[in-house]
């Protein structure tokens, strides 16, 4: 049995921050050493690196990266200019992506400690450093927590059914969604994984179905709009899904298509579970009707490749997340646990940082 072994987003080296570009994907593997605050942004931006714990994470990083070079160049000489310029770095990389929320959760972390007193611009730029490798390992251990929680829901030989990629490519450990079954087959269970293809970017296609054949475990492509009638012939046991915004009601906005698939699982009696850290859940919202929802560019739907696809004159409506309610999920798995309705996420629940 094999567990991922690549990492999503990692330290290069010489400090820079490493990430695989998933655009690329499954036809080369290239990895990226990233040291500005605009590459960063821009590759988060066109889901070079994606999945709501990777982008979190990613930014983090990048803007330690990005600070190391720029005092390496011989900027950023006084505490004042760096603590500007990670004000700014994290201005330009929270409007890259609005809708996953450990975005501006990992950024707030880091924005955090400029309030604190740092004697010297070395002092500062060390504790950034940590806070940044901190919000690494703790996604490291809660995919961990969450393969072992969410485990607990697959029995020996059972077909699960997944959207978009919530894997090790999503995240700093092994996953969200796909972590249960990562640990389900490390403990010799037989698990089955229908992955939707998950429209217009092909992250099912591209991205899940390559580490899930790296790690052999037996997986099968379907388009999304094969799940109903997979459901309907009794050939899918449990429906496993990421989320990028749980808000504090329960409600969850993951990858578009994914509440079609809740619907899905609600008529023919399927578990449906969703699986995310601490870090995705936003106790501030009180419920999926207030997570903006980022709208993606009409050429992922018009285009396929530098070929149209769409009619000229037709207008595209192309949202990156939908939001599956409360009523819809049978389960929220967290590092925390396996928990059940009536959801309600409030700071005090979280395992959070101090405010």
């Amino acid at each position: 049995m094999t567990l991922p072994s690549f990492r999503a987003v990692q330290w290069a080296p010489d400090g820079a921050l490493r990430i695989i570009d998933q655009r690329l994907l499954p036809g080369e593997f290239v990895e990226r050493d990233l040291r500005s605050v605009v590459d960063v942004a821009d590759a988060i931006r066109t889901l070079a690196v994606r999945g709501a714990p990777a982008i979190g994470v990613a930014a983090a990083m990048g803007i330690v990266a990005a600070a190391d070079a720029e005092r390496a160049s011989g900027f950023l000489a006084d505490i004042g200019a760096l603590r500007r310029f990670v004000y700014d770095a994290a201005a330009a990389l929270q409007s890259t992506r609005p809708t996953a929320v450990n975005l501006f959760w990992a950024l707030d972390r880091m924005r955090a400690l400029l309030d604190a007193a740092h004697i010297d611009v070395l002092t500062l730029a060390a504790a950034l450093r940590a806070e940044a490798e901190a919000i690494r390992a703790e996604d490291e251990a809660m995919c961990e927590a969450l393969g072992r929680h969410g485990a607990t829901l697959l029995k020996d030989g059972m077909r699960v059914l997944t959207h978009c990629n919530a894997g090790a490519l999503a995240t700093a450990g092994i996953g969200t969604a796909l972590a249960p079954v990562y640990a389900a087959h490390a403990a010799g269970l037989r698990v089955e994984v229908f992955a939707d293809e998950t429209r217009p970017l092909l992250q099912g296609a591209r991205l899940t179905a390559w580490e899930l054949t790296r790690a052999g475990v037996p997986v099968t492509v379907i388009t999304d709009g094969t799940a109903a009638s997979l459901m309907g012939a009794g050939r899918v046991d449990l429906v496993l899904v990421g989320a990028d915004r749980i808000a504090a009601n329960g409600d969850a906005a993951n990858k578009i298509g994914t509440y079609a698939l809740a619907v899905l699982a609600k008529h023919h009696k399927i578990p449906f579970v969703v699986v995310a850290p601490s870090s995705s859940v936003d106790a501030q919202t009180a419920s999926g009707e207030a997570i903006p929802i980022e709208q993606r560019d009409a050429t992922e739907i018009a285009q396929l490749g530098e070929r149209r696809v769409a009619a000229a004159g037709a207008t595209v409506y192309n949202p990156a997340f939908d939001v599956t309610p409360a009523a819809l999920i049978t389960h929220i798995v967290t590092e925390d646990g396996v928990l059940c309705a009536p959801y309600h996420f409030d700071r005090a629940t979280l395992s959070l940082p101090p405010a």
